[in-house]
């Protein structure tokens, strides 16, 4: 039992100390991070003037009344949500594409090929001599 306790705590050092995770836990604390600014933006910013393009007070006023005023539907709310998620979608694009444009600017060229050992060389000599001898 100690075994596999010991193998799966070093699994999970492997697996947590592996760039693409932290990429991801980095991602992912950023984007709860801007949550919080897009909820104010679509709350406090645009949600007014749709508002008040649509005339309505507030976007929990606009309901679908349904069954003779039985159910109420609040797709104002649904918009709201659907506003957050695009304009969070949309920051985290552009940051991740701003990350992508400064990492390929920080590659270095490809390191050139190792050069030929001579016994390369030689062989390379001896086929080319040999070609020109079938001539």
């Amino acid at each position: 039992m100690t075994k596999k306790a010991g193998g799966l705590i070093a699994e999970f050092k492997e697996f947590i100390s592996r760039g693409n995770v932290v990429d991801m836990a980095v991602g992912v604390i950023i984007g709860g991070a801007f949550k919080a600014i897009a909820d104010s933006l679509v709350g406090d910013i645009l949600m007014p003037l749709i508002s008040l393009l649509t005339k309505k007070v507030s976007f929990e006023d606009m309901v679908w009344v349904v069954g003779g005023g039985q159910t109420v539907i609040p797709y104002g709310n649904f918009l709201a949500a659907i506003l957050n998620f695009l304009i969070t979608a949309l920051a985290i694009f552009l940051l991740v594409k701003a990350i992508n444009r400064f990492r390929k600017k920080e590659e270095v060229a490809p390191p050139k090929p190792p050069a030929t050992s001579p016994e390369a060389a030689l062989l390379t000599e001896i086929r080319d001599l040999l070609k020109e001898q079938k001539k």
